[in-house]
């Protein structure tokens, strides 16, 4: 199992509109193969920052699979927008359970 973790940075003012966005893109990587759940959380000392989480079962299946899928599209279009700067994504396997 793969934990993507990317670090989303909001614009300012936009961060309404980007739940609102993210509440519907969410059904587009929930459908993607190889998902198994994710996760948006809310910085508590700065409110424009979200770490987003999704586990995955294979790396190939976040970069290869979600990247190269129509759903990508979809999901680039309805919140890229909002990222100043555009997000680092790193992916984690798990050392100790």
């Amino acid at each position: 199992m793969i934990l993507e973790l990317a670090m989303l940075q909001i614009r300012a003012g936009q961060t309404a509109d980007f739940e609102a966005a993210f509440a519907q893109a969410q059904g587009i990587i929930a459908g993607m193969k190889g998902y198994i759940r994710h996760e948006l959380q809310r910085c508590v000392e700065d409110d424009h920052k979200y770490v987003l989480l999704v586990w995955w079962q294979t790396l190939e299946d976040h970069t290869v699979g979600f990247r190269g899928s129509a759903g990508y599209q979809e999901w680039r279009t309805l919140l890229h927008h909002f990222y100043d700067p555009f997000p680092t994504v790193e992916h984690f396997t798990q050392v100790l359970p």
